[in-house]
């Protein structure tokens, strides 16, 4: 690869890492990333989304030991069989919708305004949950381990709003789990824990579907850039996790409001193209 496609291509794998696990958005930011820095085009879309599986996999490693746990001992341990049939819970109803309504949300959604609308919007309701928040002296949900099904259909059903464009998949499943009860913690982790079959899914259908784009040439691309991701990623959820410990997500609802307002600054001045 030539010198300035490895820096483009590690660019954004960072902001991929950086952004996919924070309630911002990470969809935005990458068109963001690759309008300024003239990374664009059909197979970057799906460069986009295959560079998630980094991102998945920095969450894997991070609960490296909870996860081979789970898978040791799901036969004999009731706890195990849980988390699975939660995360299964959770996961289907971003599928089904996706599905059924993927096309017309990138026809309709895929545009400035309702990108804007999805920041800003987001903003309000993270700054609402977080008001509320501050009057329960205890959260109904303090562990993952103690979610119920209904719990995480509930948050399943949170995730399926990161189906509109600048919502961010992270943002509504873990403002979701906190507006239906869980803790921050609970509902931080929870997303991570999400993220991994999500993503993972997302990054096999890409595959199977553009697959007459992409060729073995690809793979140094798509390698280094899930690369980058996963180290950023990495670095991005133990920061959160220390972050959410003393913080709440107040922070980032008011970057969501400025981002927004930049989707249609940049998009009324052609500087930024958000459509597609």
């Amino acid at each position: 690869m030539e010198i300035s496609l490895v820096i483009k291509v590690v660019l954004m794998g960072i902001v991929e890492g950086l952004t996919e696990f924070l309630p911002i958005s990470s969809t935005g930011h990458l068109i963001l990333a690759g309008s300024l820095l003239d990374f664009t085009g059909e197979k970057v879309k799906v460069f986009e989304i295959v560079i998630q599986a980094g991102a998945m996999l920095a969450v894997c490693w991070e609960y490296r030991v909870r996860i081979f746990s789970v898978l040791l001992n799901f036969r004999r341990d009731i706890a195990a069989r849980r988390f699975v049939v939660n995360l299964t819970v959770a996961f289907l109803p971003a599928v089904v919708l996706g599905l059924i309504f993927g096309k017309a949300i990138k026809q309709y959604l895929f545009a400035p305004v309702p990108v804007a609308l999805a920041f800003i919007i987001g903003a309000l309701v993270i700054l609402v949950v977080e008001r509320r928040n501050r009057r329960i002296v205890r959260p109904r949900v303090d562990e993952v381990d103690d979610m119920s099904a209904l719990d995480a259909l509930k948050v399943g059903l949170a995730q399926c709003f990161a189906l509109i464009p600048g919502t961010s998949r992270s943002g509504a499943s873990i403002i979701g789990a906190m507006a239906f009860g869980l803790s921050r913690r609970a509902a931080t982790e929870f997303s991570f824990f999400l993220a991994i079959p999500t993503l993972f899914g997302a990054t096999v259908y890409s595959l199977y579907k553009e697959r007459a784009l992409l060729s073995a040439t690809d793979l140094p691309m798509f390698g280094l850039g899930a690369f980058a991701a996963f180290v950023s990623a990495f670095l991005c959820v133990r920061w959160l996790l220390r972050f959410i410990s003393t913080h709440d997500f107040t922070v980032f609802a008011w970057y969501r409001i400025v981002f927004g307002v930049l989707v249609l600054v940049s998009a009324s001045t052609g500087w930024v193209s958000w459509a597609g």
